[in-house]
């Protein structure tokens, strides 16, 4: 294991780096704060920038394996207080563990490049709760969707809220992030994938989509949903039955029943 650094008054360069990632003012790296999630970026393959631990959890027996396993790749590491380590936290109680890593791939090319002949998309459209973002990325891996794209004004999939929802799809999953509505719609066109969106007043049941063929399914803003237009463009519109008074589900939810049919269907296939 390497040395950790100690951080002292005089040198906090890297606690510095750890906030400015944290509040997200080094778009070129992603914070990832504990144990579960520092494993998952350790399996997933991130390149580790950095490790930022405390002593005390340094002591358990889980914590001293991982820490031992990402100083073999971190280019920095550092034992600290866990004082020093709360002036860095993004929650109120340490979790005792840091992770600095460079920020997968979410360019068209790298996406585009990750998909296979008949992909399952997920398009998320100004979708702006980061928990909700985290919720549909971990579904998303788990029903075997093969590229995630996020619209511009969508909440950032790396940011420390989603990628706890996430729980490491996260860093797993092809994503593109930053297009426009009009230009994904082009590059879906481009490449013969369908598009089908969700909402409340489909003309379909989403069990009556043929979701085996390359599609993406397009889920929109949690309070207004889709436009009229946007709804329009997507080509079809696909609805879930619900009983009672129920006008709307959560768009993460919404989504995961989808997805599933999805699964359902190429599973049979």
């Amino acid at each position: 294991m390497k040395s950790a650094m100690s951080i002292t008054s005089r040198d906090n360069s890297l606690l510095r780096r750890a906030r400015a990632v944290r509040d997200g003012k080094a778009d070129d790296a992603i914070f990832i704060e504990g144990l579960r999630l520092c494993e998952e970026a350790l399996r997933s393959d991130l390149q580790i920038e950095a490790v930022i631990y405390s002593e005390e959890i340094a002591l358990k027996a889980r914590a001293a394996d991982l820490i031992k396993q990402l100083n073999e790749s971190a280019a920095k590491s550092a034992g600290v207080s866990e004082k020093l380590l709360a002036s860095i936290s993004y929650t109120k109680t340490p979790q005792g563990i840091v992770v600095l890593a460079d920020r997968p791939a979410h360019d068209e090319e790298s996406f585009a490049a990750h998909q296979p002949l008949t992909p399952l998309l997920v398009i998320l459209h100004e979708t702006n709760n980061p928990v909700n973002v985290g919720a549909i990325m971990r579904t998303a891996e788990a029903a075997g969707v093969t590229g995630v794209i996020t619209t511009a004004h969508t909440s950032d999939p790396f940011s420390l809220k989603a990628l706890r929802g996430a729980m490491g799809s996260a860093f797993r999953i092809p994503v593109w992030t930053g297009p426009d509505f009009d230009a994904v719609m082009a590059w879906c066109g481009g490449k013969n994938i369908r598009t089908a969106c969700a909402d409340a007043g489909g003309e379909k049941l989403y069990t009556e989509v043929d979701w085996r063929k390359s599609i993406a399914l397009i889920v929109g803003p949690e309070s207004a949903g889709l436009s009229a237009a946007e709804i329009a463009a997507a080509g079809t519109a696909v609805r879930i039955p619900m009983q009672g008074r129920t006008e709307s589900l959560n768009v993460a939810v919404a989504t995961g029943i989808i997805l599933y049919e999805a699964a359902r269907q190429r599973m049979q296939k």
